[in-house]
């Protein structure tokens, strides 16, 4: 039944079945799907077994859990092991339709990172060592290129906020004022401008290219919660629940409407930190 949905509506291709658990484990890392539906209760050995002995194996692709039992623990547990979502027996296409639709688009949305992450990398950005001195806007390129949010308008802005901070007001450890940051870069990069309306343009910018940001590691960490920019950037930067709550959003499908709130100052100020830090070891 299974098999026929997947096929009917076009959401993938079945390339294995088998009758329980340690059956299935060499067929499954010799094949490497990227979606394996389990049931819960099989002969020999269960779902949760079965997955952790993959997980062991290294197999890293993504599970869903079928059961006609569901309790808070069981559900728990699956969670934890690795589960991304459920199928409720009896069978109801429109839950397999949906659920498996949601894992194609979270497939598609961890290629594209990867791909954006490997274009960075190939550039250099992200390997530009300690060995030498670095100025100000490399140490800030780099911590925003792992962010994904180098190309934003938003960074130019930041760059020089940084550049500003760490240049020209002795390394005090103390953000002034968001709006006199503002002030003092408008009034530097604007001739014959209204500073007013390039102050707040420029706060319209950075806004926009955290969010950018936090849509970004939200994303990463909705695909691999262990991925090492996920887990260093988003507690660092970032309010985490809020982090947390537009993670659920995209994994229910629901990532565009997520109200975030952007703390300006607090990515400003651990930016600012950073930067100085890795700029006191080079120089």
């Amino acid at each position: 039944m299974l098999k026929n949905i997947i096929e009917e509506e076009d959401l993938g291709v079945a390339i294995g079945e088998a009758d329980n658990g340690k059956e299935c484990l060499s067929a499954i890392m010799t094949m490497h799907p990227d979606v394996v539906l389990i049931d819960l209760l099989m002969p020999e050995m269960d779902g949760i077994e079965t997955i952790e002995q993959l997980k062991r194996e290294g197999f890293e692709g993504q599970f869903v859990m079928i059961s006609q039992i569901v309790n808070k623990e069981m559900v728990g547990e699956a969670y934890k092991k690795g589960v991304e979502f459920f199928i409720h027996k009896p069978i109801n296409r429109i839950e397999v339709q949906s659920i498996l639709k949601k894992l194609v688009e979270q497939c598609k949305l961890k290629e594209s990172l990867l791909t954006i992450q490997e274009s960075l990398a190939n550039i250099g950005l992200a390997n530009t060592t300690l060995q030498k001195p670095q100025s100000v806007k490399q140490i800030v390129l780099s911590i925003l290129n792992y962010m994904g949010i180098i190309g934003e308008s938003g960074s130019d802005d930041i760059i020089s906020i940084i550049e500003y901070l760490v240049n020209e007001r002795g390394h005090s450890p103390q953000l002034p004022p968001l709006k006199e940051l503002y002030e003092k870069i408008a009034a530097r990069n604007t001739a014959g401008i209204d500073v007013k309306k390039e102050t707040k343009a420029i706060e319209q910018r950075i806004r926009r290219t955290i969010l950018t940001a936090i849509n970004n590691l939200a994303s990463l960490g909705a695909i691999d919660y262990t991925n090492p920019e996920f887990e260093y950037y988003a507690p660092r930067y970032f309010d985490f629940q809020e982090i947390r709550n537009h993670m659920i959003h995209i994994q229910e499908g629901r990532g565009d409407s997520a109200k975030v709130k952007v703390n300006i100052k607090k990515f400003l100020q651990v930016l600012y930190l950073e930067t100085l830090e890795k700029y006191n070891k080079t120089h």
